[in-house]
């Protein structure tokens, strides 16, 4: 009888320069993070090597500024953000009442929730965070049960970019204590995923228990080179 021939194994690891085709001039970029930590230091380093520009940045907060995507929004290369708060940033800040970069503002948790509505495939969510503020301003009121809800789109992104703290050549990540924050969820929520690790083993070899996103929603895993900026507090 003959034998079935062995399963390839799929290899997602590649080139920074494979993963910037897809960051472009223009393009919605969604970035795991909070503060700093967790956010890719070899992929930001990149998009400012690169010159590329005009992106709407999709977060947690305009970072600091000369730490993790903080160093984006200083320089100017966004057109927009979607965020929780860019007070960490004071660039960020005179940009926005320059006129010269536009800011969405959404409560953190809202955020958080509205990013892993787009990626599981949801329209929005409803939620009651908001209603009788500047948040709810141009967004559609629901009424269930007799409560008023707000309707809050999901976000995706043309491209999310990730740091985990092991990979496997599949895509399977594991994140370092903190640094998981909201990574899981933008790894979820772009249309193209580029995961940057400070370490890339065989499939297989991560403890299936420790995997926190599952490869499946990788497209491409690169190797970092390190985080390369001082942290506020040190």
């Amino acid at each position: 009888m003959k034998q079935p021939m062995p399963k390839k194994r799929i290899n997602k690891v590649g080139s920074l320069e494979e993963g910037f085709s897809r960051i472009i001039d223009g393009c919605s970029l969604m970035f795991g993070g909070f503060g700093g930590v967790g956010n890719p230091p070899t992929i930001i380093n990149g998009i400012l090597q690169k010159g590329i520009k005009d992106l709407t940045l999709i977060g947690n907060d305009a970072g600091f500024p000369t730490i993790g995507i903080g160093k984006v929004v200083s320089q100017g290369r966004a057109k927009k953000m979607i965020v929780s708060h860019i007070g960490s940033n004071p660039v960020a800040g005179q940009l926005m009442i320059d006129g010269k970069m536009e800011v969405e503002f959404c409560p953190q948790g809202t955020l958080a929730e509205r990013i892993r509505a787009g990626g599981v495939g949801l329209g929005g969510i409803l939620t009651d965070i908001g209603i009788d503020s500047m948040i709810e301003e141009g967004k559609q009121m629901i009424k269930i049960n007799g409560q008023d809800f707000l309707l809050e789109t999901a976000l995706t992104a043309d491209v999310s970019i990730v740091y985990a703290k092991k990979a496997d050549t599949f895509g399977n990540l594991v994140y370092e204590t903190s640094a998981r924050n909201n990574n899981p969820l933008v790894a979820m929520a772009g249309r193209y995923t580029i995961v940057e690790a400070e370490q890339i083993v065989e499939t297989g070899e991560l403890d299936p228990e420790a995997i926190i996103t599952p490869g499946v929603y990788v497209d491409i895993v690169v190797q970092s080179k390190g985080i390369d900026w001082k942290w506020a507090w040190e």
